[in-house]
This record gives structure tokens, C-alpha cells and sequence, in this order.
């Protein structure tokens, strides 16, 4: 076959740097009108983008020549540079170092689109770090809290 044809989706979460709450609801929905024209510019498809106030969830496809660390890399250091220079009294944001990243299923995609539509709702009985942990659990993730949660 001489073209390589995929369709990969992942459901990936980060948290801002120290989990801060610092992403508005005015923030909140430029960012991912944002996040998805950064992916968009790197052939990347955003198929939807949530969060609250400490992180954010993307449900995205990315083309057969970039790797999950690329993509991301280019999705957090675009937006949080944007970020930075758009909005007041965001001059030293950052999202944390790291991510996590699970493959999702085309018939499990329109379930993982209403969960990152959800967050708000959501997160008025979990927290983020508990979020995290319960996902990790559920896609058999091995992980250290000390790295997970520190």
C-alpha cells in the first residue's frame, strides 16, 4: 500500500502548572477555539476540547507522522504561549510537565465527546486528581502517585 491511512483517536488530559484554577469560563472557550486551530495548522483534527478552571480534556486525531509527544508538545506550547500573551495576569502560565493519553474506540468517540462536554458537572462530585486516577485505573495505566499527583 503506498499511503498510510489511519484513524486514531485519543481522549488526553493535563492539568495547568500546579493544578492552579487560573482557565475562566471566558478563558476557557477561547482556549479551545484556540487549541483547535493549533491543531488544524499541524494536520492535527480536534473532534472537541474541555476542562474547568485546572485542566483540560481533547478528544484528537493526530496524522500518521506525528507522535503522541509531538502532538501534545505542539498543543501545549502554542497555547499556553497564546495564553500568556493574550490575557492579562497570565504572564507566567504553564500546563504541567506531563499528560495522559488514552486510545478511544470510533464507537466509543461520541460517549468521550459528551464526558469532555460534562466537566463542569462533572467536577462538582470528583476533583481533577481523583479524575485522573479513576481514568488511569480504568485503561490499566501503571503509574506512580508520587509522579501522578506531586
Amino acid at each position: 500500500m503506498a499511503h498510510t491511512l489511519t484513524r486514531i483517536a485519543l481522549h488526553c488530559v493535563f492539568g495547568t502548572k500546579e493544578r492552579r484554577p487560573v482557565l475562566a469560563d471566558e478563558v476557557s472557550d477561547k482556549l479551545n477555539t484556540y487549541l483547535a486551530g493549533i491543531a488544524r495548522n499541524h494536520d492535527m483534527h480536534l473532534l472537541r476540547a474541555g476542562g474547568t478552571a485546572d485542566h483540560r480534556h481533547l478528544l484528537v486525531q493526530f496524522r500518521p507522522a506525528i507522535s503522541t509527544a509531538e502532538g501534545m508538545r505542539i498543543l501545549k506550547a502554542y497555547s499556553s504561549r497564546w495564553l500568556r500573551e493574550t490575557f492579562s495576569g497570565m504572564h507566567s502560565f504553564a500546563w504541567q510537565t506531563g499528560y495522559a493519553a488514552f486510545a478511544v474506540s470510533r464507537s466509543a468517540e461520541r460517549r468521550v465527546e459528551r464526558y469532555i462536554d460534562e466537566q463542569v458537572e462533572h467536577h462538582r462530585k470528583m476533583s481533577f486528581e481523583e479524575e485522573l486516577l479513576a481514568l488511569l485505573q480504568r485503561h490499566g495505566v501503571d503509574y506512580d502517585p508520587r509522579f501522578v499527583l506531586g
